[in-house]
Formats: C-alpha cells, structure tokens, sequence
C-alpha cells in the first residue's frame, strides 16, 4: 500500500511511531558515533547526506526547485533545530550518559506549550495541557533523581537544555515559515541548511584537527549509518512532517517517549543506570503523552 493511500490516521500513526521509537534509539547511536568522530563535523555531515538524498529524492517525484525567499527560513529552522538542537545534544553526549540526555530533552513539550501559549495569548497553558507538562516533568525528575551531577554532566546537562528550547522555538517557527510546498523539499532545505551550519561550527572550533580517518571504529561508522538512514531520513522528514499536520506541542509529545527508549538501550547496550525509579518515572512519563495528545488546544480570546 502506498503511503498516500493510507487513511489519514494510520499516516499520523506511523509518523509517530518513527519519532516515539526511532528518534529514542539516535541518542544510543551519538554515543557510538562520537567515540572516535568529531561531534559537530559527524552530525553535520549526517544532515548534509540526509538531506541531499531527500532533496533528490523530492526533485525525481516533480517537486519544482526551491526559490530563494525559502533559503533564509529553512536557515532558521536548520539553525534552531540542528546546529543549536542536535548540536548541543552530539556535544553534550561527551559527558552525559545518552539516556540522561534524552530525559532532558523531553523539556521540548514544555518550552511548546510555553513559547506557544505566550506567543497566541499571552498566558501560559492550563487545565489539562498543564497537568500533563506537569506531570511529564514529574517522571523527568524521578528519573534524573537517580544521576548525580558531579564532574562534566552540569554543564553537558546545561547544554541539553538550551538545544531543547532552541528545538522547540524552531519548531514553532516552521509552522509559520516560508517554504516549499512539498514536504520532502522543504525537508531538504532544513538539513542541507542545518548540515552545513554544523560543519561550519565544526570547522571554526577545529574539529578537523581531531578527524584522524585511520581511527574511526567500524562502530563509529555503522551508528553514523545508522543515523542518516532512520534518524534523518525516517526520523527528521517524519517529524517535519507531523509539524505541519497536528499541533507542535502534539507532536512534540516524543520527547516524553523517547528517554524510555533511551534508557532502555542505554542499560542493555551501554550498562547506564536502569532502577526502579526509572520503571516508574518511563509509567508517569507514557501516562504524560496520553493527556497531552488528548486535550484540546485552549480557545482563542
């Protein structure tokens, strides 16, 4: 069955289901990758395939060429969502273990609602849409309550929190933006654009100093694989496309979902840190995603 002949919420459902699980398991694959890559110059080269590919792939299916007013706003996105977003989270990978980085990310929701509500009405969310905030934090914290933050992990932590509000903000910002009318080419854009501003950040802080080719591990190389493949390609286009489908605080509801996935392969993989405080923080978190997704946005005055 071809995509487009699915009913609307099998597509919804699919789109999901690649950002809830998928999306969980890149924090395990940036661990991988990073041990003998250069953080910035490693993600910045995944956007830039990533997006090369889908940019041919949108050309070979009739989508015409962008034109130049698409460029500066897929820019933003590329700069909030990639270099600021996924560069933090490669960055802070160093120090902090991949599941305790996805647990900081599920703050996305959060600065949504927060960025969204003061943005349409100039108050924060309420009613239902605030329990469930709510509650998601809680599970976060009951989970972080298990790691210390002794040696480089407060500042990596730091980090994470600023990529998942620079996340959040450029994922607002796509809703209104500029941009192409297919989805796969407006895709494009945003990764060739993210991808590039990550090499240059790379190359300014001299990365390629530290890119020794001769000692890249195999596992290093099938995670970056691993990365385009199901976290560009499956993952980004998934999501961007779910941004211009439902709410962004709906769609950003993974990031409640994707720290149960990372901690899980963190502890099976990378024996990182899996207790029982964890069982219960991933329950309230699940719990979480459910009454976001099926609250109502609050009326407009």
């Amino acid at each position: 069955m071809k995509i487009r002949s699915m009913p609307r919420r099998t597509q919804i459902a699919l789109a999901f289901a690649a950002v809830y699980i998928v999306w969980g398991s890149t924090y395990l694959a940036i661990l991988y990758a990073i041990q003998t890559l250069p953080p910035m110059l490693m993600a910045g080269a995944r956007f830039i395939i990533a997006g090369s590919i889908v940019h041919v792939f949108a050309r070979r299916r009739g989508a015409p060429p962008p034109e130049r007013r698409h460029w500066i706003p897929a820019a933003i996105i590329g700069g909030l969502m990639l270099l600021m977003g996924n560069g933090g989270v490669v960055l802070a990978e160093r120090t902090v273990p991949s599941g305790l980085t996805a647990l900081i990310v599920a703050s996305v929701p959060l600065w949504v609602a927060l960025f969204g509500a003061l943005g349409e009405h100039g108050r924060l969310p309420r009613g239902r849409r605030a329990l469930a905030l709510i509650a998601g934090f809680g599970g976060v914290a009951l989970l972080v309550s298990d790691h210390g933050f002794a040696g480089g992990e407060l500042g990596g932590m730091v980090l994470v929190i600023i990529a998942s509000a620079s996340w959040a903000a450029g994922s607002l910002y796509s809703r209104t933006a500029t941009r192409p009318a297919d989805p796969f080419m407006s895709t494009s854009l945003q990764m060739l654009c993210g991808g590039g501003l990550l090499l240059l950040a790379g190359t300014l802080s001299g990365e390629w100093g530290a890119l020794h080719l001769d000692h890249v591990s195999a596992a290093s190389v099938a995670a970056v694989v691993y990365l385009i493949l199901f976290g560009s390609l499956i993952g980004f286009t998934a999501y961007a496309w779910l941004l211009q489908t439902v709410s962004p605080t709906m769609a950003a509801t993974y990031a409640y979902v994707n720290p149960v996935v990372a901690m899980l392969l963190g502890w099976i993989f990378a024996g990182e840190q899996l207790s029982l405080n964890t069982l219960i923080g991933a329950a309230i978190i699940v719990a979480s995603v459910v009454l976001i997704t099926t609250s109502r946005e609050p009326a407009r005055h």
